[in-house]
């Protein structure tokens, strides 16, 4: 009995001992299964974080949920969607009369500096607020770079960053071409706002009309527009080694920038010599740009395009001679080539032309309209450029222009600027050693009317 008692017991304590063991290796084992999985969770984590992320100081203006920004929808990050945003106001160089502060590459696309470097050309613009949708017009048609200059004044700010932010979300291509600087007046600065609903929805829009306030646009109709410091500011901004300078509403023929490329890689060497392209108004009926020079002329032939400002002030383009650049019908080769030379120089010309940017500066005396581009342009007739009218390239101004529709401030600002002009006109004999009154005076006398 004693025997069977011990044994027993000694069964009893070895399957204790047993199971003690058992639930030390359970727990070890479970203990170990839960940190591998652990480890395979927060490495999952940390390789694969969510597609979009969470922001915490998201602006009332901004959509409640979107996933545009990820980098595996959209091509742009959200953090710098809003370039102009971090523009420090007081750090804009002044102009030389301290009226205008001039703010170099205030937004950059990411393609530009590389393009400057593969092209020939860099197309240079100037733009009011109001007018800054005419760039997408441009962009569609020249592939380029393009130096943009914008004037902004008061709450203008806000509008051009929403327009910068749109065109960063919305349209990538074009925005990773562009080079955007900016100019604001010392007297009425651009001033911080929130930024519009329209900016962040590519469905809309850009820039309608109403969102300034009436205090800035009453303050922007007693100041004229300094576009010849725009000029030099999107000129002087350009790294290629040609610049085609443009008025904004002033749209380039598809594929003038490969045309103008090839053309410039061939043509003799001219340091004095500025190759003109011809511009035409385009009437409003005209749905589609012209494909070639071909359909170009046979608009004109049916009163639908005529040279640019023949009805407002013919002296503007006359001297590009369109007549002679229509002779060939359009029948003739479709590369980029001299059609003829400008013989006939008038005193008021202003073509739009390719040349290095070593011609002379737009005079910033001169604000407003009148006598801003024609006063450069002669400028280099007096140095000794010669013009050349390149074919069968050219540029579009949509809408056909009258006189009648001009208002009354603009003449108002042209007679003040004709007083500059004599100003202007002794300096250069001064300069040049040459009598700028030997030319024709019939245009003077014309522009006396306009």
């Amino acid at each position: 009995m004693g025997y069977s008692t011990d044994h027993r017991s000694m069964s009893k304590l070895r399957r204790n001992k047993i199971w003690g063991w058992k639930c030390q290796w359970s727990i070890v084992t479970i203990t170990a299964i839960a940190l591998v999985l652990y480890n395979a969770a927060a490495n999952m984590w940390l390789l694969h974080p969510p597609s979009c992320p969470t922001h915490t100081t998201t602006q009332p203006s901004e959509p409640s949920s979107s996933c545009e920004p990820c980098t595996d929808t959209a091509p742009n990050n959200v953090v710098d969607d809003d370039p102009i945003s971090r523009l420090d106001l007081r750090l804009g160089r002044w102009d030389g009369s301290r009226s205008y502060r001039l703010f170099d590459y205030a937004a950059v696309g990411e393609l530009y500096p590389e393009l400057s470097s593969n092209h020939r050309v860099c197309l240079a613009t100037q733009s009011s607020i109001e007018r800054l949708h005419e760039l997408l017009r441009i962009a569609s048609h020249w592939t380029g770079p393009i130096s943009v200059a914008v004037f902004v004044a008061g709450d203008e700010l806000r509008l051009l960053r929403a327009f910068t932010t749109w065109l960063f979300r919305c349209q990538p291509d074009i925005y990773s071409r562009i080079a955007l600087h900016v100019v604001t007046p010392a007297e009425r600065p651009g001033v911080p706002g929130s930024v519009p609903d329209w900016a962040r929805n590519c469905d809309a829009k850009p820039l309608p009309p109403g969102q300034r306030r009436a205090d800035t646009v009453a303050w922007r109709a007693r100041h004229p527009y300094p576009q010849n410091h725009l000029r030099n500011l999107a000129r002087k901004n350009c790294h290629a080694p040609y610049v085609f300078l443009v008025d904004v509403d002033i749209v380039p023929s598809r594929g003038m920038s490969e045309a103008l490329d090839k053309f410039l890689a061939t043509a003799p060497k001219c340091p004095l010599c500025a190759y003109v392209v011809p511009t035409y108004e385009l009437d409003r009926r005209v749905a589609n740009f012209p494909a070639n020079k071909s359909e170009l002329l046979r608009l004109s032939r049916n009163k639908l395009a005529i040279p640019f400002h023949r009805k407002v002030f013919i002296y503007n383009q006359y001297a590009s001679n369109f007549s002679r650049w229509e002779a060939s019908g359009g029948n003739e080769s479709t590369e980029t080539h001299i059609s003829h030379n400008v013989t006939n120089f008038e005193l008021l010309y202003e073509p739009f032309y390719v040349a290095p940017d070593t011609v002379p500066a737009h005079d910033e005396r001169f604000l407003g309209y009148g006598f801003t581009r024609n006063t450069q342009v002669y400028e280099m007739f007096l140095i000794g450029y010669q013009f050349r009218v390149l074919s069968p390239i050219f540029t579009i101004h949509w809408g056909l222009q009258a006189r009648r529709n001009r208002p009354l401030w603009r003449e108002k600002q042209n007679e003040k600027n004709r007083k500059h002009f004599e100003t202007f006109k002794r300096e250069l004999f001064a300069r040049y050693r040459r009598d700028p009154l030997h030319l024709l005076r019939r245009p003077q006398q014309q522009a006396k009317k306009t």
